[in-house]
């Protein structure tokens, strides 16, 4: 079934599914996190759901009588990727990793290696080989055996040294282990070939500057070559941080999506804590959503769970300060889903955009919130933005492979010193409104002074002002003790 739907005229076809729906069970545990925050959403257990075999439809007219199921609609490829390899079989898979070269992965290897291996970059399989490298590095997206596209914006290779190329040799398998040593995955029918740096850096991110974050982590450290092929999960992949629970799997979210009996889902994407001017953006894209004749959208908040840069606030802390928005309603958690997306951050403006959205398109989501400058920052050695701020937004409604996602321009929220809230930016009287960036809220947090009333709710902000206040408890000088 293909649904037409224009909004601020930035708007693609989405195809989506009916299928059939449950009740959804909704039980609130204690996360461990370092701040004790209580968890946002937590279904336990998260048992695997079949979801109902769909069937194509004539198209509807605008704004249809009936509710339409969003959360099918079709991942990349047409099915959804799950490469974690069965329990009946995972005993005969490490006995023949045991007999493969071993290659050892870095934290955020192992980031990718999650984020391959659910489905979050469906269609790909695995480690990029070198056709599908250059694809993604100069089309932004892959060319399907059938000759259409799906959008792949970000290069996602594995570097390897040249002593462990010479160890691989000419197996066509390597195993793969964690930063601990522990087995992760296999890599089977591989293909080694050259890591040109400069090239891969200068077209993901337009500038070969010193000083960007993934590069200066990731990339500038990391071997000549890369190895691609397809990838085995031997075992689901923990981080032990007491936010697991968090982690859902696009196949998880599109079958709790189904048992909340959505009928669209937009996707909010985020680095930093929410404040009362993201919640106006979220809530009013559901008002309009309902406006436009939909029953039951629902948000996803999608906090980014993978390798960020040194300043900015740590996942745990934004985690239990999401947690406080929803305790004090600030968003509904009924008509809300939090869970983390286990990507790195490469701060690859419109190049990245595309990847945060072909992603969420995966789990099932059909809306996705676009802001300003998203995935950007600033010039690592100039006075300036790194990239245009309005490119992002443009790039996603024009990107090739993500035409049946509807992309919803960010409206501009700021603080209305008159109204004394967050409210959206009116140019009439620019001058009744203050600004304040994540810079700048940092640091109120960090030097003690509150934000004015209405930034920010209570609770989210004192766990902000908690986690400042620790920073500044550790680089204090500690009085040592000496014996006379």
């Amino acid at each position: 079934m293909s649904l037409t739907i224009k909004l601020q005229h930035v708007v693609n076809n989405t195809h989506v599914n009916p299928t059939t729906t449950t009740a959804t069970a909704i039980k609130k545990t204690r996360s461990a996190t370092k701040l004790h925050s209580k968890p946002i959403y937590h279904t336990n257990p998260l048992s695997p759901l079949a979801l109902t075999r769909t069937r194509k439809m004539q198209s509807l007219p605008r704004n249809p009588p009936m509710v339409v199921k969003s959360s099918l609609i079709d991942p990349d490829g047409g099915s959804l990727v799950d490469l974690a390899v069965p329990e009946g079989k995972r005993a005969e898979r490490i006995a023949a990793a045991e007999k493969m070269p071993k290659v050892k992965l870095t934290r955020i290897d192992l980031e990718w290696v999650h984020v391959i291996g659910e489905g979050w970059a469906s269609p790909l399989k695995g480690f990029m080989r070198e056709d599908e490298y250059l694809q993604s590095l100069h089309f932004n997206c892959l060319r399907m055996k059938d000759g259409s596209f799906v959008n792949m914006s970000l290069p996602i290779v594995l570097g390897v040294d040249d002593g462990v190329k010479e160890e691989i040799g000419g197996s066509d398998s390597v195993a793969l282990v964690g930063p601990g040593g522990d087995l992760v995955a296999i890599l089977t029918s591989i293909e080694i070939f050259k890591h040109n740096k400069e090239e891969r850096i200068a077209r993901t991110w337009g500038t070969t500057a010193p000083g960007l974050p993934y590069v200066d982590e990731a990339i500038a450290q990391a071997g000549n070559w890369l190895v691609g092929g397809d990838l085995e999960v031997i075992n689901p992949i923990k981080y032990n941080d007491g936010l697991d629970n968090y982690r859902l799997s696009p196949k998880q979210l599109r079958a709790e999506f189904d048992k909340r009996e959505a009928d669209a889902v937009f996707a909010f994407q985020l680095r930093n804590p929410v404040h009362n001017g993201h919640a106006l953006l979220m809530n009013d894209t559901r008002k309009r959503l309902l406006d436009m004749g939909f029953k039951n959208p629902i948000l996803l908040l999608h906090p980014l769970g993978g390798f960020t840069k040194a300043d900015d606030v740590p996942l745990d802390v934004r985690m239990e300060q999401h947690s406080k928005v929803l305790e004090d309603g600030i968003l509904d958690p009924e008509t809300t889903i939090v869970a983390i997306f286990p990507s790195p951050m490469l701060y690859a403006g419109p190049t990245e955009v595309q990847w945060h959205a072909k992603a969420r398109l995966n789990a099932g989501a059909n809306f996705y919130i676009v802001g300003r400058d998203p995935a950007g920052m600033a010039h690592p050695t100039e006075k300036r933005d790194l990239y245009d701020p309005d490119h992002g937004k443009k790039v996603l409604s024009m990107a090739p492979g993500l035409e049946k996602l509807n992309i919803l321009p960010f409206r501009v929220a700021a603080y209305d010193t008159v109204a004394k809230k967050m409210a959206f930016f009116e140019p009439s009287r620019a001058k009744d409104f203050l600004f304040i960036s994540g810079t700048k809220m940092r640091t109120y947090a960090r030097t003690g002074e509150n934000p004015p009333d209405g930034f920010m709710c209570p609770g989210g902000w004192q766990v902000l002002v908690k986690y400042y206040e620790s920073l500044q408890a550790e680089d204090s000088p500690t009085k040592q003790t000496v014996n006379a």
